[in-house]
């Protein structure tokens, strides 16, 4: 299996160590990373175990792409998923006029 490296800047890396360790799904920032070449391995860990000793080891922090395109970070207890983080789409505004009258008529209902 074919697995890309993105590994992590140093900039992020310092609050990367800091931060408190969660399990789960992982949401990394593309712009904290750089891609880095491949590595063929049966497994991530195989991955792991043959850049750990070539001349740049993976640290906490890199990401190791599979061929299906899934995410896995390495975190100080092994790998966990991540996902690329995108932000939300910005709601789009209504036209005036629209809905605003629906607003206007249930307020203006008669209390009994």
């Amino acid at each position: 299996m074919l697995f890309r490296i993105h590994r992590m800047k140093e900039t992020a890396r310092e609050a990367f160590r800091w931060a408190a360790h969660t399990s789960g799904l992982a949401i990394a920032k593309p712009k904290d990373y750089e891609a880095a070449g491949d590595v063929e391995a049966a497994s991530a860990y195989d991955a792991w175990k043959q850049l750990r000793d070539g001349d740049r080891p993976l640290n906490t922090g890199d990401i190791l792409e599979d061929e299906s395109g899934t995410l896995l970070i390495a975190k100080y207890i092994g790998f966990e998923r991540a996902q690329w983080w995108a932000p939300e789409p910005k709601p789009v505004p209504s036209p005036a006029g629209i809905g605003a009258s629906d607003s206007a008529t249930s307020s203006s209902a008669p209390a009994h």
